[in-house]
């Protein structure tokens, strides 16, 4: 279990501030600041809390039973060794979030916190995406997982779950960051997801109280940490109204990297990829164009190590081949030759003309 360098008492204030209506990083920041800790700021008075600005209602809110209700259902949680509290002071906080401007206070993590310290790629994109949508959002991936990166999204239905899962089904990692309180997972169809991420040594992440329900305003808020995290952001299909968008526009803000998957001009579900490639966003088709514009950056993981005798690729070294033909010639499943195709396609080890499948050279 993490816990911030403070005494059990300044642990219970923290929990008790972060609880407040009306307090988010901005005026949890400003009152640590102006009173040095969160138990002298909670024990000042009221005129000094109106005076920094803050509103009525989260002065009278200090008092309130209701917080120390749930202060104490925090500190019972934080008693399970897979159950962690991350604060902005503490060594453990991840690095590259706190680099953002508005980074949380307070992060409650299940599972691995470690994990928030490693190298991260967020995949996002619609939460009603197209199928190839989906099978593009699962072989990148499953490939970055196995090139080492950490997958991180949010948890939702589409893209974001197909991502998730994907990563695990390789061995991979995978953080969730939640628009909810951990305790309050949404949606409720990601359950048992959200279970096996926790179970395999991956996460999830939420700055909210433990309780806290899904509110409209506070799925767009998580989205700043998934950048936050994240090295760069690949944005797998979305429309112009999808929130994708507004992970990309904080991804920039940010100074990470932005991707975008094309799609069909007639796609509504295209449209907002096509945008953030005019907005200066890098235009993918394969993992290698993401490998290659992270060079650069510390300690990225090792470059996956290609295995020379997988089974289709010896097959198409010798000739293209339709995938009909490949599924004949490697005894394997046709579903199962289509998606090793997927991967190796967004690899970058081959490519597809007028039907038929070329191996290309390294």
């Amino acid at each position: 279990m993490h816990l911030p360098p403070c005494s059990p008492a300044e642990l219970e204030a923290r929990l008790r501030l972060h609880r407040l209506p009306g307090i988010g990083p901005q005026r949890f920041f400003t009152l640590i600041q102006a009173f040095g800790d969160a138990s002298s700021a909670l024990s000042a008075p009221a005129s000094a809390w109106l005076s920094l600005g803050l509103p009525v209602a989260s002065t009278e809110a200090r008092r309130c039973q209701e917080v120390r209700t749930g202060v104490n259902a925090a500190m019972s949680w934080l008693e399970r060794p897979d159950q962690h509290l991350l604060m902005w002071d503490s060594p453990a906080y991840p690095p590259l979030l706190a680099e953002t401007c508005d980074a949380p206070p307070l992060l409650f993590v299940a599972g691995d916190p470690a994990l928030l310290e490693r190298p991260q790629l967020a995949v996002v994109g619609s939460r009603r995406a197209s199928p190839p949508a989906l099978d593009t959002a699962v072989g990148f991936s499953r490939c970055l997982a196995q090139a080492g990166f950490v997958i991180t999204s949010g948890l939702a239905l589409g893209v974001d779950g197909a991502s998730h899962k994907a990563a695990l089904d390789v061995g991979g990692h995978t953080i969730g960051v939640l628009g909810t309180g951990i305790e309050k997972l949404y949606p409720q169809r990601h359950a048992q997801l959200a279970k096996r991420m926790v179970d395999s040594g991956s996460a999830l992440v939420s700055e909210f109280p433990l309780d806290a329900g899904p509110l409209a305003a506070n799925f767009p808020r998580r989205n700043r940490i998934i950048s936050g995290l994240s090295l760069g952001v690949l944005v797998v299909e979305a429309s112009l109204a999808s929130g994708s968008l507004i992970t990309a526009r904080l991804a920039a803000e940010q100074g990470r990297e932005v991707y975008a998957i094309p799609g069909s001009i007639h796609h509504p579900g295209a449209k907002g990829c096509h945008q953030l490639i005019r907005d200066g966003a890098l235009l993918v088709e394969s993992v290698g164009q993401i490998l290659e514009s992270l060079r650069g950056w510390q300690n990225l993981p090792p470059a996956p190590v290609h295995d020379p005798d997988h089974p289709l690729l010896a097959l198409l070294v010798a000739a293209p081949q339709t995938s009909e033909e490949l599924a004949h010639g490697s005894g394997l499943p046709l579903s199962q030759v289509l998606a090793s195709l997927t991967e190796l396609e967004i690899e970058g080890r081959v490519s597809n003309e007028a039907g038929r499948w070329f191996a290309r050279s390294a």
